[in-house]
């Protein structure tokens, strides 16, 4: 045998096994598909991909070949991924709103292969992931302008769903109007509530009359039903472009930083994995003076970092209040666990909400 001949059974070999290797590694990748749908994660993620080309690139002993190797650690990723998409075309995942809402928008740039579902209120779309209807649910629980969302706060204390993941997306509220109309016809503007407060300025500066909807996407779809030139509805582009609507003024929410951090719901608890940085607990303390300074310095005791704790009404009891507490840490490590254990002690009811690697642009 010559060693051409030997260098080709060498590659007919290699590519065998090959071949069996990338079928085991597929078949690893519809186990994440199917986990990523129960626990309501999207599909890409970009730091974890850097981790795998770095590490397996040095196993690359031979510095010639690394660069090649690192293409073919990017090919192979790219099919893994190809292959999550298709296995969650079948994903249903709920909002609040109809298509063309901020909701919706967000809800399809998260889970671009999903059926996206729209519900009536934000009750509907939670108890959609509730009862099975969808996989996961996309809803707001902040804006950086008009601050919580107190309604998904509350479904988050009260019901038995997970927060898997947050997501922060730039809102941009627009001046829409029908075909022809000029800002100086408008009379009435019609949104939702975050909506007319985010561009509150502008509409009192523009002497403006207002009417509530259910949420912006509505608004735009009453306004180009009705075609009168007098009222325009504050939305999205994208429901201006679904219902044929001509955006008379852009960008007219009062602050240039305007966005709203979404939380993804979904039934199952995701395991707190050792990349996980960030955390969301709910909590009501004892009825005894100090319990909660109490429970803010056992988090703090053990490590972890309060970023935000904000009190709510249980509407239990007359001033009976439950706490929702963002915080920076592995609760899934030993001081998290330590923590919680301790925490316990001094909080009447404790929940974990979530726990996650770090809050995502979308």
């Amino acid at each position: 045998m010559t060693e051409l001949e030997k260098a080709r059974q060498t590659i007919n070999d290699v590519d065998k096994q090959m071949a069996e290797l990338f079928e085991q590694r597929m078949d690893a990748a519809r186990i994440v598909a199917e986990y990523k749908k129960e626990n309501g994660l999207k599909i890409d993620d970009f730091a974890r991909e850097e981790q795998i080309i770095a590490k397996n690139t040095s196993l690359i002993k031979d510095e010639d070949y690394k660069s090649y190797y690192v293409n073919f650690l990017k090919e192979t990723i790219t099919l893994s991924k190809l292959l999550q998409h298709r296995l969650l075309e079948g994903m249903r995942v709920a909002y609040s709103g109809v298509e063309g809402a901020f909701a919706n928008i967000v809800a399809e740039r998260i889970f671009p292969d999903a059926n996206c579902v729209g519900y009536a209120d934000f009750t509907a779309a939670y108890n959609a992931v509730v009862n099975g209807e969808c996989d996961c649910a996309v809803l707001p629980i902040e804006n950086s302008f008009n601050g919580d969302v107190g309604k998904v706060m509350d479904l988050s204390f009260f019901g038995s769903l997970f927060v898997n993941g947050l997501y922060e997306a730039e809102i941009v509220q627009n001046l829409l109007g029908v075909r022809g109309a000029k800002k100086e016809d408008i009379k009435t503007v019609i949104s939702h509530s975050q909506a007319l407060g985010q561009s509150a300025a502008y509409i009192e500066k523009n002497g403006f009359e207002t009417q509530e909807a259910v949420n912006t996407a509505v608004a735009a779809k009453q306004v180009a039903e009705n075609g009168d030139k007098t009222v325009a509805a504050i939305g999205s582009a994208e429901a201006a472009q679904k219902f044929g609507l001509q955006i008379i003024e852009s960008h007219i929410n009062e602050s240039n930083q305007n966005s709203t951090r979404f939380a993804v719901f979904s039934r199952s608890e995701k395991a707190h994995l050792a990349t996980d940085n960030h955390f969301i607990m709910l909590f009501t303390v004892n009825n005894a003076a100090g319990s909660l300074g109490k429970a803010i310095s056992v988090i703090g005791e053990y490590g972890f970092n309060l970023k935000a704790l904000k009190s709510r009404p249980t509407k239990e009891l007359v001033w009976d209040y439950y706490f929702y507490a963002e915080g920076e840490g592995n609760i899934g490590g030993e001081q998290g666990k330590k923590m919680l254990a301790e925490l316990s002690k001094c909080c009447s009811n404790l929940k974990i909400l979530g726990s996650f690697e770090k809050e995502v642009k979308v």
